[in-house]
């Protein structure tokens, strides 16, 4: 992706606002990043990809969420949640998720040159009108095993998102709070009849998208997502990053895969 060009795409420049903007809220979007003619090839390798439906997948089924189908032999059942391993399924997710330009970004952000994650998101998420399920607040970090837990994760939209069709909502600074256990369900979403969860989610901000944009969000900030209640489907690349020296705990889910290294400052010069 090139910026710059007359087909779009985000210039990084000088303006370093996002970084704070992330620093602040633990999140930031940067508009127009990914150019108009590499969105078309992408929605065009995940139509190919779900229709016939080309594994591995995990279905809403599999998940449990509110309003998912109770199994996949239920209606519904076979409704695609997200397409998994998305870096490994075509050399154009691959340069949407190494680029030198995104990772020019993390580094912007975190001060330190960046690997992908093979074992976290990793995906692309298809949430499907019909049969699409409520994700409940929580943060990603409750099921990753890092030596730190500060990963970013880049979701990059493949189509305009609202919070007609499921947009992510996410809750400002909530990355640098600390939570003690009794704020979580067994399952580590946040629970919200306790009141001061309660006042946390009244802060949260939907974070409408149109496709191209790039939100980038903390391991630690919390966020939840509604229905698709619209006729369309919802696509959307997601990958995590964590800094060279982050590495995952040895023997845990988050090292089954390796990770790949991002172009560094020494490699771009």
């Amino acid at each position: 992706m090139t910026a710059g060009t007359d087909e779009g795409g985000f210039a990084l420049g000088p303006n370093l606002a996002f970084a704070e903007t992330f620093a602040n809220n633990g999140y930031a979007v940067l508009p127009a990043f990914v150019p108009q003619s590499q969105l078309q090839q992408l929605r065009s390798l995940v139509t190919a990809a779900l229709d016939p439906l080309q594994g591995p997948v995990e279905y809403e089924a599999d998940i449990g969420y509110a309003g998912a189908p109770r199994d996949r032999h239920a209606p519904g059942g076979q409704t695609p949640r997200r397409l998994l391993a998305a870096y490994s399924r075509h050399q154009l997710f691959q340069q949407l998720a190494t680029s030198r330009q995104l990772a020019q970004v993390l580094h912007a952000i975190a001060g330190a040159d960046m690997a992908l994650s093979q074992c976290h998101h990793n995906c692309i998420m298809t949430k499907c009108p019909g049969y699409s399920s409520n994700t409940l607040w929580h943060q990603d970090i409750r099921y990753w095993s890092f030596q730190r837990p500060e990963l970013i994760s880049a979701w990059f939209a493949l189509t305009d998102e609202t919070s007609a069709n499921g947009a992510l909502k996410l809750i400002p600074a909530s990355n640098k709070e600390a939570f003690a256990a009794e704020r979580f369900d067994d399952d580590q979403f946040l629970r919200p009849e306790l009141p001061a969860n309660a006042a946390l989610i009244e802060s949260a901000q939907s974070i409408s998208l149109r496709a191209g944009d790039l939100l980038l969000f903390h391991s630690r900030t919390f966020h939840a997502a509604g229905k698709n209640t619209t006729q369309g489907i919802k696509l959307s690349a997601v990958f995590t990053y964590h800094a060279l020296d982050n590495t995952p705990h040895e023997g845990s889910r988050s090292a089954q895969l390796p990770s790949i290294a991002l172009p560094t400052e020494r490699r771009r010069s």
